[in-house]
């Protein structure tokens, strides 16, 4: 394939990568994002076998291992009874998770971009895009920039390139990034408490964030978006009691929260787009598919899509035929995980009670068992459908 000119438009985990990956293969690309200053939206993830993957070929998965936390085991409890236990050791291999902050990963890539002398625009909200004799994009402010061989649109759910599609789920969360306690949680389990499908608690260690002493961990709290206000009325001494009820090793987390502003509340959407490809453009990550974090597959996901990009751009004649390539890798494992994720978040967030009876009363008691297991470690990895061999990673 010749050199192209590419735009990618988004400085998220699917932009960055994919920037970088394309100007390692000799493209000329450009990034353009929306703010004054690049930065991380949001608090902890969880980066997967399939994420790790993609960082190691960009060669910064070492450090992001060195930044974040190890994560061998996700547990969950409802009622003092295991109703979730996912050992990464049910798989062959050093199969494992890392929790890690959004700015520390942000900041691995972002900072390999400046060093590989990847331009970056900022304060560049786009508008649209239009293709006429190459593919523009046009800004918010009347402006535009191109033509460009190929636009990648790594603009989140709510992208302006692409018409609307999905729905916004019922529930959401809160999250806040705080100091990891002395003792009373294992540092290297993502851990979580229920009650019912409508509360759930959740602590995942974040390791280090930038300019931060210590190491984290990433507080988080189901809650029904429609439910926000009344939340904020009843003030935080409500909320900690709620809380305590729960879970009460949780108190050393509530009590480090002294102002609702230390929360910040994320709202989640289910969608695909029915085609993530057209004539020089190309939607990865939440752009083509967003869903809840119940799986943990968000930026796992955009990172494989950005790999796919550059991987069949390499392998493809022209353009046009390295977009049927790229949806030809990444939409069999895409419309596994979406069919999934659509199927298990009322497991864990919803208002339904026979669910959650079925979860603790049924996979509760199996969870120990080899098979179930395996399958879930299979599935929580991202490893459902063997991404990695489709990709060559």
């Amino acid at each position: 394939m010749r050199s192209l000119d590419i735009a990618v438009a988004g400085c998220g985990p699917a932009g960055l990568a994919a920037a970088l990956l394309l100007h390692r293969d000799g493209h000329r690309v450009r990034l353009f994002e929306r703010f004054a200053h690049a930065g991380p939206v949001g608090s902890g993830l969880m980066l997967q076998p399939t994420g790790l993957a993609v960082l190691d070929a960009l060669g910064l998965g070492d450090a992001a291992r060195a930044a974040g936390r190890r994560i061998d085991r996700l547990y969950g409890s409802a009622d003092g009874r295991t109703v979730l236990d996912m050992r990464y050791a049910a798989l062959s291999g050093d199969r494992h998770g890392v929790g890690i902050h959004r700015a520390t990963l942000f900041d691995l890539l972002f900072d390999r971009v400046q060093a590989d002398g990847i331009e970056v625009e900022t304060d560049r909200a786009v508008a649209g895009t239009t293709n006429a004799e190459g593919r523009y994009l046009r800004f918010t402010d009347g402006s535009s920039a191109g033509p460009f061989d190929l636009v990648v649109d790594a603009l989140g759910s709510r992208t302006p390139l692409a018409k609307p599609c999905g729905r916004d789920l019922a529930y959401g969360a809160l999250w806040a990034s705080l100091d990891w306690p002395a003792q009373g949680f294992d540092g290297a389990a993502l851990e979580q408490r229920y009650r019912a499908a409508s509360v759930m608690a959740g602590v995942l260690p974040i390791g280090t964030t930038p300019g931060a002493p210590g190491d984290k961990a990433a507080f988080f709290w189901s809650l029904r978006a429609d439910r926000l206000p009344a939340w904020h009325a009843a003030g935080l001494d409500a909320w900690r009691a709620d809380v305590a009820a729960l879970w009460p090793a949780a108190e050393a987390f509530t009590a480090q929260i002294d102002d609702p502003a230390q929360l910040t509340f994320a709202r989640y959407t289910h969608r695909t787009l029915a085609r993530p490809v057209a004539p020089a453009l190309v939607h990865i990550g939440d752009a083509w598919h967003s869903t809840s974090p119940q799986l943990g597959q968000g930026a796992n996901m955009a990172l494989l899509d950005a790999y796919a990009v550059a991987a069949a751009l390499r392998a493809a004649r022209s353009p046009d035929d390295a977009l049927a390539r790229f949806v030809a890798l990444r939409g069999l494992h895409i419309r596994v995980y979406q069919a999934m994720s659509a199927l298990f978040t009322p497991v864990y967030q919803s208002d339904s009670r026979v669910i959650p009876w079925l979860r603790d009363a049924v996979v509760g008691p199996l969870a120990g068992l080899w098979p179930v297991q395996w399958l879930q470690a299979t599935m929580v990895t991202g490893l459902v459908g063997a991404p990695l061999r489709r990709l060559g990673l």
